[in-house]
């Protein structure tokens, strides 16, 4: 099948509504649309939930990058304190 390709939000969403709202069979839509039942499924889960768990959702995997980005930025911070201590402490002696 297709391996790499995102597919937008719109595409997932009319690709589970013939499942749901039209009743088609979920590997007869998968092989018509050249994608995975099992990305089918997927989707099928993640659009059926409702759209405020789908928000928060969102909001918590935005939270979780933000955080990523900044323990990154500590991390790096702390390594240059740590090689300096080291530095100025042979300086030192």
């Amino acid at each position: 099948m297709n391996k790499g390709i995102r597919f937008t939000d719109e595409f997932k969403r009319d690709a589970v509504a013939q499942v749901v709202e039209r009743g088609y069979a979920v590997s007869e839509v998968a092989e018509r649309l050249g994608i995975s039942t099992k990305s089918l499924y997927t989707w099928k889960a993640q659009f059926s939930k409702p759209p405020h768990v789908r928000a928060e959702v969102l909001d918590q995997a935005a939270e979780i990058r933000r955080l990523k980005r900044e323990l990154a930025r500590v991390t790096e911070e702390r390594t240059i304190l740590k090689k300096a201590t080291a530095y100025f402490a042979r300086e030192s002696q």
